[in-house]
């Protein structure tokens, strides 16, 4: 049924995939996310939808390639299909009535910030939008932004295309010019997130982060995406993904995340060796 319709290489390891989904794309909003298998004994990876296609029936994602359920997903092809697709899940994004955002998107963080750039456009919004990345063959969707933003700020951790820098470098020198906004959305990892909600935190500018904790079921049972915003647990599943950046507790979130690296290793390795063309015997010399 999820059949894959189209699959384009953004940039290294970045991959943007089309399939078949008519059900959720009637039925998404923008922030949304769903979770998909790509076989029947894989692991569920939740994904944001960068957009759909109601009258097609599809539906795309962006995804980076790093880990063995990402290295899955990105060797199906055209013509393959899914095993599943869950969603439309979590809450839909809240603009409350904005008319002019700002919106920063960090690496991967600007594929997931898209939709919410498209659905600002759509609204008659005024959007502006800093994307950074590691280098300019990292810089994606910039022909996309740029139909649907006012002004888009490129920048790269090396210089190597437009300025040198990070996005918050940006950010301290538009707010100090002058520029207001009504919001401000950041989506990326968080260092970056967090540095953002303290740079507008004096200028009582709301600021709205994307978080991506460990997440299994999507439906708020498992208690695995548990988050602490305000000095209260939230879900990010069912409450979120979008929350509050200037109350959400960074250093909580960023510790669950590191929660299983060690073991996130071991698998990659072992999955190395088992798909090695010389059947894992090489690397016993």
């Amino acid at each position: 049924m999820y059949t894959v319709l189209a699959k384009e290489t953004l940039a290294p390891n970045l991959i943007r995939m089309e399939f078949l989904a008519p059900r959720i794309a009637k039925r998404h909003l923008p922030g949304q996310f769903l979770i998909v298998r790509a076989t029947e004994e894989g692991e569920r990876v939740p994904l944001t939808i960068a957009e759909a296609d109601p009258e097609r029936g599809s539906v795309a994602i962006i995804f980076q390639v790093v880990g063995v359920s990402t290295r899955q997903l990105g060797a199906l092809e055209v013509g393959s299909s899914l095993a599943s697709a869950t969603g439309p899940l979590g809450m839909p994004s809240d603009f409350h009535g904005a008319r002019r955002v700002l919106c920063l998107g960090g690496g991967l963080g600007t594929a997931v910030l898209y939709p919410q750039v498209s659905a600002l456009h759509a609204l008659g919004v005024e959007v502006d939008v800093i994307e950074g990345a590691r280098s300019a063959e990292y810089i994606i969707l910039e022909r996309e932004l740029r139909r649907k933003c006012g002004r888009l700020y490129l920048v790269t951790d090396d210089g190597s295309r437009d300025r040198k820098g990070f996005v918050t470098d940006v950010l301290r020198e538009v707010l100090a010019g002058g520029e207001t906004y009504d919001l401000c959305i950041a989506i990326g990892p968080p260092a970056m997130m967090r540095a953002v909600a303290e740079i507008t935190r004096p200028h009582a500018l709301r600021t709205v982060v994307s978080l991506n904790p460990l997440m299994l079921d999507g439906t708020g049972m498992c208690g695995c995406c548990r988050v602490q915003v305000g000095g209260q647990t939230k879900y990010a599943c069912v409450d979120g993904p979008d929350f509050d950046g200037h109350q959400v507790d960074f250093d909580s979130l960023v510790r669950r995340l590191r929660g299983f690296a060690e073991e996130e290793r071991r698998i990659n390795e072992r999955y190395e060796t088992e798909m090695h063309p010389c059947g894992g015997r090489c690397h016993d010399r």
